[in-house]
């Protein structure tokens, strides 16, 4: 029961809550006031004024593109790296619009005039007195008709397609028909680039100090159009490799929506890679772009610049490529391309043709046997990056050009590999106990075991064992073991090795072909075919590379790679490195130590053995190497190629060559020694 003091006590405490409770109330009530009042001061006394600030005050953020992250040899050594160029540019936050057709006309005539090129990519061109289309820009013209742009029939013609050009961009024919058509270009490329307040448009890039001062002299006080500075993608030596580095290119439209669905930063005017590690690690390698606010009033006037979000280089990438290797590379298949080349002409006036005369293009590839990285891979003929890159004349000319030169015939060409495909039917064969070492067959020169597919060799053999097969390359003795063999156990023991799969490479590569598991149709006589490499097997030189470089490295197949590190774009710190001392395993062969060794001794003979088929080039070389020579038919002289590890007892280097319609063996041993005399150096 409550004593008269608490219940005054309670009394106390409710007046004291409902004096607080009033207060708050009070305030809160005075605050809205406050507010009411401002916000009448605002909307209804100041309300005019804050509108006409607002029409006249608007704010864009404009992208500010990042700088590209750059690509090294596996010494630091520069093989796509950024350097400063000039390009012209029209900000349409600044560009007088009732002169901008004006402007343009002025910029093409001092282009012209400065003999450079500017963005011209309108599939319509001027001939005689009317207008015609470019038929070789197929896909434009496709794009120009579409129901986005002038919603045109198939076959309604340039000339239509100008006069609804001029209305949709209201502009006034020209005196010129050429200068019409230039200045429509310009138009609808900045449609089609999306030309804005936020977008700027490029109008011609990588343009000379001299037309920089032109430019600058005479569009001086004209509003909008700008030289700006950017960094350009540049390869110190542009025909060093070509295919594996590959090429950036102005984004398009598939590329642009893909990207920007996944989450990307990109904008309509940014260059991406189109093939190559360019296009491989184009994530890694280009960064975040920037973004600056700009304020501008309804006059055109800018009236605020700030710069928002500062952009973030991409990364740099470190190759396993060696440079100097890859120079030898390329520069040791030229010459011995030529050198087959050449005897094959002078061989072909005294006894006919298929002696090399048709030999114009190669490949080789040069893996470290410790990880499979690739130190060198070259393709020939090849190009320079630097002028393709411009998509011209020069781009033009490679793609007519009949040896086709942007074909990577290292990562990607497919060639029957002929003799050295041996090894592998040996190792197969010694494991499942259908030879042993001493196994001896005897080559009479014709194995006519099945009729409708005879195999010649190139000697009468006799009696020999599979070290002497081997080692002179008896295509008798392996078509009797492959015959015993089978295909199906052929191909397993082949894909194994890395032979019809693709080796891990991260750019694009092809699967190959392995007889037997792709093929269409199939009888027992080509099997005896596929086991001295004929038939349907067709891989790739880094395919072969990767094979013997399993045989030097007791079996196990490791990723083939190109990459080693992965850098910010200052190198100074390392965000991914190759493990080499971990490296990826792919597979084993599933061949013995025993029978391996007896495989590599094999092909230690080919080299060692008086009568051995690389005794020539390589009998008394500084260095033991195991190797293995092919040749396979074709139409036209016969390809040769050539594949090798070195040094026979602690492997270190693996290479395989191939040279198309080369003929002769010793023209492909004549590159892989050039690269093991720079590697050994």
């Amino acid at each position: 029961m409550l004593t008269n003091e608490d219940k005054e006590k309670k009394i106390k405490e409710k007046k004291f809550l409902q004096r607080r409770s009033v207060i708050c109330i009070i305030i809160t009530v005075l605050i809205f006031c406050g507010f009411g009042v401002q916000l009448f001061k605002w909307q209804i006394l100041e309300g005019d004024n804050y509108r006409e600030v607002a029409k006249r005050s608007t704010a864009y953020t404009v992208k500010a593109e990042a700088t590209r992250g750059e690509i090294l040899d596996c010494n630091g050594k520069g093989l796509a790296v950024n350097k400063t160029g000039y390009k012209i540019v029209f900000d349409k936050l600044f560009v007088e619009q009732d002169k901008l057709d004006k402007n343009i006309l002025t910029l093409i005539s001092l282009m012209e005039k400065g003999k450079e090129e500017w963005i011209d990519i309108l599939p319509i061109k001027v001939v005689g007195n009317s207008y015609a289309f470019n038929t070789d820009k197929y896909d434009e013209i496709k794009t120009l008709k579409s129901e986005d742009f002038l919603n045109l029939k198939t076959s309604d013609s340039a000339e239509k397609c100008i006069n609804l050009l001029c209305e949709r961009y209201k502009v006034e024919k020209q005196k010129s028909k050429e200068k019409t058509r230039q200045l429509l270009s310009v138009r609808y490329n900045m449609e089609r680039t999306y030309y804005s307040n936020t977008n700027p448009y490029v109008f011609a890039t990588d343009i000379s100090n001299n037309m920089v001062a032109i430019v600058s002299e005479n569009m001086q006080g004209v509003r909008g159009v700008e030289i700006q500075t950017y960094l350009t993608r540049f390869n110190p030596q542009g025909d060093i490799a070509p295919h594996i580095l590959g090429a950036l290119g102005k984004i398009n439209q598939e590329e642009y929506e893909e990207k920007t669905n996944e989450g990307k930063d990109y904008g309509y005017n940014d260059s991406i890679g189109k093939f190559g590690l360019e296009l491989a690690y184009e994530d890694t390698l280009k960064g975040v772009g920037g973004e600056k606010i700009v304020q501008k009033n309804s006059d055109g006037n800018v009236t605020d610049l700030v710069q928002g979000v500062n952009a973030k280089p991409g990364d740099t990438l470190y190759l396993t490529i060696d440079e100097k290797l890859q120079s030898v590379a390329n520069k040791a298949l030229e010459t011995q391309v030529k050198a087959a080349k050449s005897n094959g002409l002078a061989q072909s006036l005294y006894s006919g043709a298929h002696h090399g005369e048709d030999c114009e293009t190669g490949a080789v590839v040069m893996l470290d046997v410790r990880d499979f990285s690739v130190l060198a891979a070259a393709s020939y003929p090849t190009y320079d990056l630097n002028k393709y890159s411009k998509y011209g004349d020069y781009y033009v000319s490679l793609a007519k050009d009949k040896t086709a030169p942007m074909y990577n015939r290292a990562f990607v060409g497919s060639f029957a590999p002929g003799s050295v495909f041996k090894p592998c039917v040996a190792c197969a064969a010694l494991q499942e106990k259908v030879i042993s070492p001493s196994t001896h067959i005897t080559c009479t020169k014709y194995y006519n075991y099945y009729p409708s597919n005879p195999v010649a060799c190139m000697g009468t053999h006799g009696s020999i064992d599979l070290n002497s097969a081997l080692s002179h390359s008896c295509n008798y003795y392996f078509a009797e073991t492959g015959r015993k063999l089978g295909i199906d156990t052929m191909y397993q023991y082949a894909q194994r090795f890395g032979l019809g799969e693709k080796t891990g490479l991260e750019v694009a590569e092809s699967n190959g072909f392995l007889a037997g598991r792709d093929s269409r149709t199939w009888t027992d006589g080509n099997t005896v075919q596929a086991a001295i490499g004929q038939s349907d097997n067709a891989f790739t030189p880094v395919q072969l590379a990767t094979y013997v470089a399993t045989i030097a490295n007791d079996g196990t197949r490791l990723k083939t790679h190109l990459v080693k590190k992965v850098t910010n774009y200052q190198r100074t710190k390392t965000l991914y490195k190759y493990d080499s001392k971990n490296p990826e395993i792919m597979d084993t062969s599933g061949v013995s130590m025993k029978n391996l060794k007896t495989v590599q001794e094999g092909m230690r003979s080919v080299v060692s053995s008086t009568g051995g088929t690389a005794y020539s080039v390589f009998g008394n070389y500084k260095v033991d190497v195991a190797a293995k020579t092919g040749t396979a038919e074709n139409a036209g002289s016969d390809h040769t190629v050539f594949i090798c590890y070195a040094p026979y007892d602690k492997p270190q280097v693996a290479l395989a060559v191939v040279l198309e319609h080369g003929a002769y063996g010793k023209y492909s041993m004549g590159v892989a020694k050039a690269l093991l005399d720079e590697y050994f150096k």
